[in-house]
């Protein structure tokens, strides 16, 4: 694709799977069909008021996606915002594909696939590592980041491959307006320390908690993603961490 021979020469080394079980025909066609329309690709204009199909107020990013739920949710939820979500795994993307157009696995597929009718065209899809995206960002674009159950990576040896590194989060705090807010959510015990250590060593960023229910319980606006209910189930606690950009 021409998108990915524009990064050659300068991709980072990614570490992880882009594919896991067979995608079988309806998220196939979601794929092949609907994901041009919401793909940001080489062409792509970051102006606020040119991205979506609709008018927003505010533009937000998620980084790993997984499966969409939290994205597709807050989508609904806040549709005068814009979200550009930014997932590797093609699985997780077809999975999103899915939520937003209702369209599922046994379901006969229309001549044309569309929104469902209750959701406005304000979500956009990277399907790359969203270090590829970076140097194109605009300084200040996003109002909010999200960044929720990132690959702790516990090994040791493995510390590198973490999202959550200096480089990463400079980048983050460039592209984030003054006063909006990262939210880093994990249930890991390797990452949650390591998460603050990074974060506290940013002097862009404010760690907004004040006392520990601050970050032990989900944020009112919160949505349960795939990956926590999992984590809950088997005994996992997730913490959530606002930082607001100086």
């Amino acid at each position: 694709m021409l998108l990915e021979n524009k990064f050659v020469s300068d991709k980072p080394k990614f570490f992880g799977r882009r594919k896991g079980r067979i995608i079988h025909k309806a998220k196939s066609a979601l794929l092949e069909r609907f994901l041009p329309f919401v793909k940001i690709n080489e062409t792509t204009v970051f102006n606020k008021d040119k991205l979506f199909g609709t008018p927003v107020d505010e533009i937000c990013l998620e980084i790993g996606f997984g499966s969409g739920d939290h994205l597709a949710g807050q989508a609904l939820s806040n549709p005068h915002c814009g979200y550009i979500g930014a997932e590797v795994f093609q699985n997780g993307i077809a999975n999103l594909l899915s939520l937003i157009t209702g369209i599922k696995e046994g379901d006969r597929l229309p001549e044309k696939i569309t929104l469902l009718p209750e959701r406005v065209d304000n979500i956009r899809i990277f399907d790359n590592d969203i270090r590829l995206l970076f140097k194109y960002l605009p300084d200040a674009f996003f109002d909010r980041i999200y960044l929720l159950f990132p690959d702790p990576w516990p090994k040791k040896r493995h510390a590198s491959r973490r999202f959550v590194n200096l480089e990463n989060i400079r980048e983050l705090a460039r592209i984030l307006k003054p006063g909006g807010i990262l939210r880093i959510a994990t249930d890991h015990k390797i990452y949650k320390s390591w998460t603050l250590r990074q974060l506290h060593a940013c002097p862009e960023f404010e760690w907004t908690a004040r006392c520990g229910k601050d970050w032990k319980t989900e944020p009112a606006d919160w949505i349960q993603t795939k990956y926590q209910k999992k984590a809950l189930k088997e005994g996992r606690r997730p913490v959530f961490f606002d930082y607001k950009r100086k």
